[in-house]
């Protein structure tokens, strides 16, 4: 059953605001063509959803004394776990697709072990894949797991148990040190020429006076770190402050606010529409404000909207207020 459309009343009531809610119970009562960008962290196993792929347990989620409470699930491999995402993720990106004006650009961020899943989603759903940028950073945790605790559950002896502790010492599960985060430009398809959609629609091209590093050319390549004087001449984009953060921002998996606008900026003009359907802790909706954009933030964890409604608060004012 169709989703009742929200009234242009109701549109503009929405505007520069979060809505706690699921995506795909929300993005359907959006009208079509009624939005200029999306930029989006989807969960991807992370967060929202759980090994049974339902939300509830995961909106649930919660955390004490800035830890993680339990193992998140996308630590455990299980090749349905990307199958299931592409269904999921098709689902959204359909949706996506049709609230977008044409010639609209949709970045999505993924994990390098399930970009193929996500870019075939969003593909099949009918967007043009144009690039995919990477973010780059050098700071992570590794996650490659021992063999050795293992090895003590085994029925051996101790001699055997320690020679084998020793022929396998230094290999772990096939986990590398992740460094990067892969972004799918994607842009729903455009009316008549290039030209001809961006007169019509404001947007379909790239605004190629934003800058990158020092005073770059617009580049698919994102450092946020100091790595390397070439390196970060080309590619840096600022690291976040933790006054940028919040000390009482306990989400996982802050976006740089620079990294999003820096991309908000290449793709459309202020007083457009940026909608965020996984918003998090709100880093699209301030980097929206900051750069004079509206926004559409829906976030299904209450615990996040209070977190980024919190972080809203504490930046200034939004233009249109």
């Amino acid at each position: 059953m169709r989703a009742n459309r929200l009234s242009d009343e109701e549109i503009r009531e929405i505007i520069d605001q979060i809505i706690c809610g699921d995506a795909l119970e929300v993005l359907p009562r959006l009208p079509a063509n009624s939005v200029d960008l999306v930029l989006t962290d989807p969960p991807y196993f992370l967060d929202k959803l759980d090994n049974e792929w339902t939300p509830e347990r995961a909106a649930r989620r919660f955390y004490k004394s800035q830890a993680v409470f339990h193992l998140p699930p996308g630590m455990k491999f299980d090749p349905n776990q990307g199958r299931r995402m592409y269904a999921w993720y098709l689902e959204i990106s359909r949706e996506l697709l049709r609230v977008l004006k044409p010639g609209g650009f949709f970045f999505s961020f993924s994990s390098p072990r399930l970009l193929h899943r996500m870019a075939c989603a969003v593909e099949d759903a009918g967007f043009h894949i144009r690039d995919t940028f990477l973010w780059l950073y050098t700071q992570n945790q590794p996650k490659a797991m021992g063999v050795t605790h293992f090895i003590e559950r085994m029925p051996l002896s101790e001699d055997t148990k320690q020679s084998l502790k020793e022929r396998l010492s230094g290999w772990k599960t096939p986990q590398v040190k992740s460094c990067y985060e892969p972004i799918i430009v994607a842009q729903k398809p455009y009316e008549g020429t290039f030209l001809e959609n961006m007169l019509q629609h404001g947007v379909g091209l790239f605004h190629t006076e934003v800058r990158i590093g020092q005073n770059m050319f617009p580049a698919n390549v994102l450092l946020v770190e100091g790595v390397e004087e070439t390196l970060d001449k080309y590619f840096l984009v600022p690291k976040p402050s933790v006054e940028e953060r919040g000390a009482f921002n306990q989400h996982p998996a802050v976006k740089p606010l620079a990294l999003c606008e820096y991309l908000i900026q290449l793709t459309v003009p202020e007083g457009t529409v940026v909608l965020d359907p996984f918003l998090g802790s709100g880093t699209t909706a301030l980097a929206a404000r900051n750069l004079k954009r509206r926004y559409i933030g829906i976030e299904i964890n209450p615990e996040y909207v209070a977190i980024a409604c919190k972080r809203l608060q504490n930046r200034t004012p939004s233009l249109f207020e």
